[in-house]
């Protein structure tokens, strides 16, 4: 069964909204910026040239996953819907063209 930006955002409330609101914006946002830090890494170790290793592949799917994870308590801290706030990207008059 897929997984909506919405239904994600709620499990992510439902679970840890207690501690992450109490640890309020600027305290989330840092966990983000060092999750940021983490998928930076696993890229650049994904980058070597070589074929990445299972494990490699492995960690950068989960450090991907963690950035979402708190991008969206981030947002939920903030009284953000994802869901609505991503539907931007689907009125073709909204979003145009290519950023540089």
């Amino acid at each position: 069964m897929p997984l909506t930006f919405a239904a994600f955002q709620a499990l992510i409330r439902d679970r840890y909204h207690a501690t992450d609101s109490a640890r309020g914006t600027p305290g989330t946002f840092m966990w983000l910026i060092e999750e940021i830090g983490e998928l930076a890494t696993a890229l650049q170790d994904n980058a070597s040239g070589r074929a990445p290793t299972p494990e490699q592949r492995a960690n950068l799917a989960e450090e991907f996953a963690d950035v979402i994870a708190w991008l969206t308590t981030l947002a939920n801290v903030n009284g953000v819907d994802l869901e609505v706030a991503l539907r931007k990207y689907t009125d073709p008059q909204r979003v145009r063209g290519v950023k540089d």
